[in-house]
């Protein structure tokens, strides 16, 4: 039975369970959704249980959508709306999710574009048809969210085209035969970069993760084995987070003929699209050619089907992807892998956080079935153990207090996304309260910017944040204390300048990017300071360093220069967005449900072969370290 057959029986049971009053326009099968299309919306609403029922009967997702034929013009609907919502409501943004039929209406003063018991908000939704939802402004725009809204609906025939083509794919029939399940290491084992992983069944092809090599940028994953050529062959790609070195080599594989579906949180698709943005401006400032062009990354976005947490969905005939909270950036996700009709489950952690931090809660460790957990191991050796959060502040401070208290720069390499706004939170904190001086904190990269869409998802990070931020109107990130620098002269300004300043910078190994540029500078000079928060992986300029390097040679696109390094230079742990050795044993401990497999990756080689000893020791689960494009069956 194809794919064309199996869709009209489930149209024929659908038209079974709707009762005959209520219109169906039509049945689409969108990705994993069954969408059904209907004029009288009203009344699947108000029959709480025929949603559930059809899902249950069809056991797949389902999604009510008004007819398109009901569904006004977006340009005339956004002047009806900006017409009928008062000015004190302070309108920012109208974004129509062409998909789902709804418009997104964000404001400053949200409750007056709801009205009075919904009144406005009622009102608005008979005068457009499309369905009306209200959400508070971000307190900074984001440019890239902004962008990537505005493609989507330029495109989104398109995208509707593609939803379907994934929908046929997904329902395809189920081949006969012996099943069994494995997983090919095809990068980021036993060394941290180009993370690549393969989940293949006898029926499906999943590609977990797809970045490049902080230390080498033409290292990349092995994607010339024959598991994955063509690569029309994979059945989806899935993001866990929306760091380079796990997503940095993703618009490559579009490049070369992939054309199926992308999974990732929206913040993380959010993310990725402004850091492989990035990606290709710092390859050309250093005289680089990139791998790919921004075509390609419009390609990624047009592909990606976002999943908030806990949402279950079918990405294959026979396997279904949950997202859970990692802790390590935000929308960063454990990708959890339902395989078959409860034959098997694999969890894949990504990079996680097993401990609630300044920004998110710590990653999720409750599962319903887990046989095999494939788990980071960055900090996994026998004597990787970081201070708390406090002593890092701690340290933090007193490093700071000492530097600009004497007329020195403190200049600190971060990645833009995650240890970035940490850093920030903390530092604001310690001026707020004066435990330490006042002076500017430039912010240069894409700092800012990533800081813009942590604003526009305020549901992924902690209660407490959120709280302190909407509800107490107290924004640690709109602190007048931080200065966004958006051009070169500012930078020269800023390397020159003999005031004292605490400069964040990308990137964030010192493999290139803004803070290059303010190393060069004050390289030098003993009265200035060089902060590591993160990790440094092998063959960085930042590892070299961390090791006592006194000369360093960096090269851009005038040319190579050695400069000798009198900089004072201290690294502060405890800032990282990875769990240390006992975080990662406590996670082991603390899973519900324990895994029978645990398979070590993204990690040094003698940090995951101790860490795997270690677990295998302590909870007597069989554990491997696999090297890159060894096989693991695991059925």
């Amino acid at each position: 039975m194809n794919a064309e057959r199996i869709f009209e029986r489930q149209r024929e049971q659908i038209r079974r369970i709707v009762p005959e009053d209520i219109n169906i326009t039509s049945i689409e099968f969108e990705g994993s959704l069954v969408v059904i299309y209907t004029n009288e919306l009203d009344k699947f609403v108000s029959d709480n249980n025929l949603v559930k029922k059809l899902a249950q009967t069809l056991r797949r997702r389902v999604d009510i959508r008004p007819d398109p034929s009901m569904l006004a013009d977006p340009e005339e609907v956004e002047r009806k709306i900006r017409e009928m919502a008062p000015p004190e409501a302070e309108i920012t943004d109208i974004y129509f999710e062409h998909d789902t039929g709804e418009v997104t209406i964000e404001a400053m003063a949200p409750g007056l574009v709801i009205g009075k018991q919904g009144t406005l908000l009622n009102e608005i939704k008979k005068e457009v048809g499309w369905a009306p939802k209200v959400v508070r402004s971000p307190p900074i725009p984001s440019k890239t969210v902004s962008d990537i809204r505005s493609y989507l609906r330029q495109n989104h025939e398109i995208r509707k085209e593609f939803l379907k083509k994934v929908g046929r794919r997904i329902a395809r029939p189920l081949l006969d035969g012996e099943q069994w399940i494995r997983i090919t290491a095809l990068g980021g084992y036993r060394q941290v970069g180009r993370s690549a992983s393969l989940l293949q069944t006898r029926e499906s092809r999943i590609l977990i993760d797809c970045g490049l090599d902080p230390s080498r940028s033409d290292s990349v994953p092995y994607f010339n084995v024959p598991e994955i050529q063509p690569l029309d062959a994979i059945d989806a790609v899935v993001i866990t987070h929306a760091h380079l070195d796990h997503s940095g080599v993703l618009p490559v594989l579009f490049k070369y003929g992939y054309d199926g579906p992308v999974y990732c949180t929206p913040p993380t698709r959010d993310l990725m699209s402004m850091l492989l943005i990035d990606n290709i401006k710092v390859s050309y400032g250093e005289g680089k050619k990139s791998a790919y062009e921004s075509s390609h990354i419009r390609d990624v976005v047009l592909h990606t089907i976002p999943l908030k947490y806990g949402e279950t969905t079918d990405i294959a005939p026979d396997v279904r992807l949950t997202f859970q909270n990692a802790g390590h950036i935000l929308g960063s996700a454990i990708a959890h892998f339902h395989i078959g009709d409860g034959l098997y489950n694999v969890g894949f952690t990504g990079d996680m956080k097993f401990e609630r931090s300044w920004l998110f809660n710590a990653a999720m460790n409750r599962f319903p079935r887990l046989e095999t957990l494939v788990i980071e191991s960055t900090y996994g050796g026998t004597g990787d153990i970081q201070p708390s959060r406090v002593e890092a502040t701690e340290k933090l401070q007193e490093i700071l207090r000492i530097a600009t208290s004497k007329g020195g720069k403190v200049l600190i390499p971060v990645f833009a996304v995650g240890r970035s706004q940490e850093v920030m939170l903390v530092i604001e904190e310690m001026m707020r309260t004066g435990k330490i001086e006042k002076c500017p904190v430039y912010l240069d990269g894409m700092i800012w910017e990533a800081t813009a869409i942590h604003t526009a998802y305020p549901e992924y990070l902690n209660s407490q944040l959120r709280t302190q931020i909407f509800q107490h109107g107290e924004n640690p990130f709109l602190s007048d204390i931080f200065k966004r620098v958006d051009s070169k002269d500012m930078r020269e300004e800023i390397c020159h300048s003999p005031d004292p300043c605490i400069v964040l910078a990308t990137s964030g190994m010192m493999n290139g990017g803004p803070v290059m540029e303010y190393f060069r500078a004050w390289a030098d000079n003993p009265h200035h300071w060089l902060l590591f928060v993160g990790y440094q992986a092998e063959g960085t300029v930042g590892r070299m360093i961390q090791r006592g390097r006194k000369e360093v040679t960096i090269g851009d696109s005038s040319g190579a220069i050695t400069l000798s390094v009198k900089i004072n230079s201290e690294t502060i742990d405890g800032f990282s967005g990875h769990s240390d050795r006992r975080q990662l044993m406590n996670y082991i401990t603390s899973l519900e449900s324990r895994p029978e497999r645990v398979i070590i990756c993204h990690g040094e080689e003698r940090k995951c072969t101790d860490l795997a000893s270690a677990i295998y020791k302590k909870f007597k689960i069989e554990t491997r370290a696999p090297m890159n494009l060894e096989t693991v069956r695991l059925k």
